[in-house]
């Protein structure tokens, strides 16, 4: 196993990791971003992202799972002191085992693959984080293709949303594109290539309630900003705008929560059509 560096101060590498935690301008010039928890770090192993530095413990044995994340991978390795570890962690006392800085994938749609059973979430212009890492680990968890970020957004690599992902990021493409016109384009693309992809957007005043509408064809899912929702943009590129019926005294769900509610009855449908066909 090569020799790992050493840092025990605020050297100018450990600041520029430091500020991976705040500064989107700097993650993206880097296109590295840092990934914390042993779940999310082994799941981009498994994926195959390029994990480029592994920054671990300088005064603490390393636990198994550690000592094969080092022997599989290629990355750097640096040995750190653990105060400063504890502050890439994000962790007021004790420090991580490990943190992990990772390379971003290009932001290309082509890294969502489209078949007959296409499935699609868009989030437009979202301000939190954490939803949007929300959304990717629901969308994971019922089935989809890739998640879409449009427009004006927070960023898909903030710490905060990879932990809201708890590793799903790494397993469901995920892509930041500049405005809804360039999903239009690509959904267009896809169509001209023989696939049907229905753009369904969410709203509470939709043409239908949600388990009213077929989600069984190929489908891209389209969720508002969190205090806006739907920009006309969007909204008249839509083909059909499903509801949530509620009851109560609430009368919207947050965002995250009413994207599983839709991909649960997406999932649902399509394994009540599956069970039907065989």
């Amino acid at each position: 196993m090569p020799a790992a560096q050493r840092i025990s101060s605020r050297n100018a590498r450990f600041q520029q990791w430091e500020s991976f935690l705040t500064n989107r301008n700097k993650r993206t010039r880097a296109r590295e971003f840092l990934v914390q928890g042993v779940r999310p770090i082994s799941l981009a192993v498994e994926h195959g992202w390029t994990i480029q530095t592994i920054i671990y413990d300088a005064k603490r044995s390393l636990s198994r799972w550690a000592e094969d994340l080092l022997r599989v991978t290629k990355a750097e390795r640096v040995a750190m002191a653990p105060g400063l570890l504890a502050d890439l962690g994000e962790k007021s006392e004790d420090a991580p085992e490990v943190v992990a800085v990772v390379e971003m994938p290009p932001d290309d749609l082509s890294r969502i693959k489209v078949g007959s059973g296409f499935l699609g979430v868009a989030f437009d212009r979202p301000t939190s984080p954490g939803n949007i890492g929300s959304i990717i680990r629901s969308a994971d968890a019922f089935g989809a293709d890739g998640m879409i970020v449009s427009g004006h957004a927070a960023d898909v690599y903030d710490p905060k949303c990879v932990r809201a992902s708890t590793g799903s990021l790494f397993a469901l493409p995920s892509v930041r594109v500049p405005a809804h016109r360039d999903v239009a384009e690509w959904v267009e693309a896809k169509r001209a290539e023989g696939t049907p992809i229905v753009i369904v957007g969410t709203d509470e005043h939709g043409d239908c309630d949600v388990f009213d509408f077929d989600f069984t064809q190929p489908t891209l899912l389209v969720i508002g900003n969190e205090t806006s929702g739907l920009s006309n943009a969007w909204r008249e590129t839509c083909d059909r705008m499903v509801s949530i019926p509620m009851g109560g005294a609430a009368s919207s769900l947050n965002a995250a929560n009413a994207a599983t509610a839709v991909l649960y009855e997406v999932s649902r449908q399509r394994i009540a059509a599956k069970k039907q066909s065989g």
